[in-house]
């Protein structure tokens, strides 16, 4: 196999300027839960959605069994349907087969988007963690993938990261192909914009939200003054 330098592989932060650009339609917000949440999570979950547009809202709870995952995901289950917001499960297809949801997002080491397929039928939405690979973007959009996420594009205390992608990666996706694509990590109301201008479909938000000093509300509002 031929090596190739760090260099060499770069891609061009202009690579898109080459293409017609098709449509796509208006960047969404794609609302993760904080890593741990209170009995009356659903409260702030509401007061989220009425602060604007959320397209999607993904339940990420790390060590803790999927009893209680299952447990807390009821009413949270509940209110997504109510508002029309796509609710979706963290890394495990075989929860979200459990509980009728509406997608799963799967990281690298969380199984095979074909064999989640499988499992889940046709409808249910199969996002996968690309980090900052254009292979691994390519490979999940051929196992079948319904959007891939990049990140994380900025700090973040939501979780532990080893990659930081330029925005150009978003860019280059949406010039090549029609699948969506989702900007993470530490995206705020801030620096939203270049992300949106580079050509995420979404833009997966939490602490933004859950950590705003006048409340989710507000938080997700920022969000929509800014120009979602």
């Amino acid at each position: 196999m031929t090596d190739f330098t760090d260099e060499e592989l770069a891609l061009d932060p202009h690579f898109a300027d080459r293409f017609e650009p098709g449509f796509r339609p208006a960047c969404q917000l794609y609302l993760i839960s904080p890593p741990k949440i209170e009995a009356r999570f659903v409260d702030s979950l509401a007061a989220a959605f009425d602060g604007g547009s959320i397209a999607a809202f993904q339940l990420r709870l790390k060590d803790i069994d999927e009893d209680a995952i299952a447990r807390a995901a009821e009413p949270i289950q509940a209110l997504c349907a109510e508002r029309d917001v796509a609710f979706i499960i963290n890394d495990s297809a075989a929860l979200a087969k459990r509980l009728g949801a509406d997608g799963v997002h799967l990281g690298q080491g969380d199984g095979d988007p074909r064999e989640a397929r499988k499992l889940l039928g046709p409808k249910v939405q199969i996002g996968v963690t690309c980090h900052d690979s254009r292979h691994l973007a390519m490979e999940a959009g051929e196992a079948g993938a319904d959007y891939v996420a990049f990140g994380a594009f900025h700090p973040t205390m939501t979780k532990e990261t080893h990659h930081r992608p330029d925005p150009s990666i978003l860019s280059w996706w949406t010039a090549l192909f029609e699948l969506p694509c989702v900007a993470i990590g530490g995206v705020t109301a801030d620096n939203a914009a270049p992300l949106v201008k580079a050509g995420a479909d979404f833009l997966a938000v939490s602490s933004a939200v859950w950590n705003h000093p006048d409340g989710p509300q507000a938080g997700v509002a920022a969000f929509k003054a800014a120009g979602l």
